[in-house]
C-alpha cells in the first residue's frame, strides 16, 4: 500500500476539481458556453430547456494537462482522449458521419493497444479492444440524466486511484492520472447535478468513456489489477447500456437513434426524477467499487465468485426497474415495453 502518495493524489484531485469548475464557471459567466454547443430538447429528451453542452471543455483539457505533468508515460491515453474530444466537439457543432466518428474511436483504441502491448492471446486482445470501443460509446449513451455520467466518472476513477495506490503492483502515475479525472469530473458535477446548468456533451462523454477503458487496460497490462476490475467498477454503466442495446437489436430498431429506454431514463420517467435516480446509481456504483477494491487481494476463485454475485445483484436491480416500468405503463393505459 502506497499511502505515502496519498497527499499527492488528493492535491492532484483538488487542483483538477478547481480548474474544471473555474473553466466551466467562466464559460457560463461570459456566455461563451452557449456559442460552443447547445442541447435543444426534443421528444426523446429528459429535460425541457436548452442547455450548453460544454462539460468536456472543463474536463478534458484539465485531465490532459494533468496527465502530461504527473503521468507522462500514459501519454497514449491522454493523446487518445484529446483526439476524441476534438472530433466529438466538431460533431457537437456541425455533425459528422458515423464512419468518421468510428474511425477516430478505432484509431485511438488501436494506438493504445498496439502502443502498450500485453503478452496475451490474440483472441483476448481482440476482445479487450472491442470492449474498449464499447466503453467509448456507452459512456455517451449513458449521458442523458442530470448528474449521472459526471458522478459515475467521479466515483469510478476515484476507485481506480485507490486501487492503484493499494495494489501489490502500485502505480503512482496511474493513481495520479485517475485522481485527475475524478477531480475534473467532480468540478463538472457542480454544474451538472439537477437542475443541470451544463451538459457533458460528446466532447466530454466520449473521452471519458475512452479513459475508463484506457486506464483500465493500462492497469491490467501493468498488473496493477486483474482484467475484471475495471469492468466491475463501471458495471452499472456497462450493464445498462449493453442490455438496452441488445433489446433494441432484437427488436430490429436503429440502435444509433436517440431513445428513452435505458434503465436510468425509465427511472426518471416513472417518477424518481433526476436527483433521486442519480443518487441511487451512485449507491450502486460505490457498492460495486468497494466490492472490487475489497476483493483485489483475495484468491482468484473468490474474486470471480464475487464478480458473479455482483452480476446477479445488477440483474435483480434491472428486473425491479422493469417491473416498476410495466406497472407505470399499465397505470397510464399504455402497452408496456419488453
Amino acid at each position: 500500500m502506497n499511502l505515502v502518495s496519498l497527499p499527492a493524489t488528493l492535491l492532484v484531485a483538488c487542483i483538477s476539481f478547481a480548474a474544471s469548475a473555474l473553466i466551466l464557471f467562466a464559460l457560463l459567466k461570459t456566455g461563451v458556453a452557449w456559442r460552443l454547443a447547445t442541447d435543444i430538447p426534443n421528444d426523446r429528451s429528459l429535460h425541457v430547456r436548452p442547455t450548453p453542452r460544454v462539460g468536456g471543455w472543463g474536463i478534458v483539457p484539465v485531465v490532459v494537462v494533468a496527465m502530461a505533468i504527473v503521468a507522462p508515460t500514459l501519454w497514449l491515453a491522454a493523446a487518445g482522449a484529446c483526439l476524441l474530444s476534438a472530433v466529438s466537439q466538431i460533431d457537437d457543432r456541425r455533425g459528422l458521419p458515423a464512419r468518421v466518428r468510428f474511425a477516430a474511436h478505432l484509431a485511438a483504441v488501436m494506438a493504445l493497444v498496439w502502443g502498450h502491448p500485453v503478452p496475451a492471446p490474440l483472441w483476448l486482445l481482440l476482445g479487450v479492444s472491442f470492449l474498449l470501443l464499447w466503453l467509448v460509446n456507452l459512456y455517451n449513451f449513458m449521458d442523458g440524466a442530470d448528474g449521472l455520467a459526471g458522478g459515475m466518472a467521479m466515483f469510478g476513477f476515484a476507485g481506480y486511484a485507490i486501487a492503484a495506490m493499494i495494489s501489490v503492483h502500485a502505480s503512482r502515475e496511474l493513481m495520479l492520472a485517475s485522481a485527475a479525472v475524478a477531480g475534473a469530473a467532480a468540478g463538472f458535477l457542480l454544474f451538472n447535478f439537477h437542475p443541470a446548468k451544463v451538459f457533458m456533451g460528446d466532447a466530454g462523454s466520449i473521452p471519458l468513456g475512452f479513459l475508463a477503458g484506457a486506464l483500465g487496460y493500462l492497469g491490467w497490462s501493468d498488473q496493477v489489477w486483474p482484467i475484471w476490475f475495471p469492468a466491475l467498477v463501471f458495471s452499472p454503466f456497462i450493464g445498462d447500456a449493453s442490455v438496452t442495446l441488445l433489446r433494441r437489436l432484437l427488436r430490429g430498431e436503429k440502435i444509433w437513434q436517440a431513445h428513452r429506454e435505458h434503465y436510468y431514463q425509465r427511472m426518471v420517467q416513472y417518477g424518481l426524477g433526476h436527483a433521486k435516480t442519480a443518487k441511487i446509481w451512485y449507491l450502486v456504483m460505490v457498492s460495486g467499487t468497494i466490492l472490487a477494491l475489497m476483493t483485489l487481494g483475495w484468491p482468484p476463485v473468490v474474486q470471480w465468485c464475487s464478480v458473479g454475485a455482483w452480476v446477479i445483484v445488477l440483474v435483480l436491480i434491472g428486473i425491479g426497474i422493469d417491473s416498476r416500468w410495466r406497472r407505470f405503463n399499465l397505470a397510464h393505459c399504455e402497452q408496456p415495453e419488453v
